[in-house]
Order: structure tokens, then sequence, then C-alpha cells
């Protein structure tokens, strides 16, 4: 896992989160499948929410967004 704080799938711009069958399912609309909130992959792209907080932190030096 990164060790950037905010670098993980549920503050990426692509997470989904939906019940089926009484179940929760976390999936990557960008790459088509099942992850979870805690996974990290290269091609993170922040959530605007996230993008604000970094601002706000001041913690945009090494802002990965694609």
């Amino acid at each position: 896992m990164s060790s950037n704080k905010y670098q993980v799938c549920a503050a990426c711009t692509h997470f989904q989160s939906f019940r089926s069958e009484g179940k929760m399912i976390y999936r990557c609309g960008r790459l088509g499948f099942e992850t979870k909130p805690d996974y990290s992959f290269d091609c993170w792209t922040p959530a605007e929410a996230v993008l604000n907080l970094m601002k706000k932190r001041g913690d945009l030096t090494n802002d990965k967004r694609t």
C-alpha cells in the first residue's frame, strides 16, 4: 500500500460502492473490477473533495492526478 495517506481507492473519482444481495460491493469504474476501499493503484485520480482537502492541508506536492 502507498505511503500517501490519501491515495487509496475510496478517495478516487473512479471508486464505486453499492449494495447487492445484502453485501457491499466496491468497484473501480475505470479498471472494471472489484477492489477494497483501502487498496491503492498507480492510476489513482483524487476525488474533488480529496483534492480540496489536500490543497487545504498543503499536501499537493506529489499530486498524481491523471
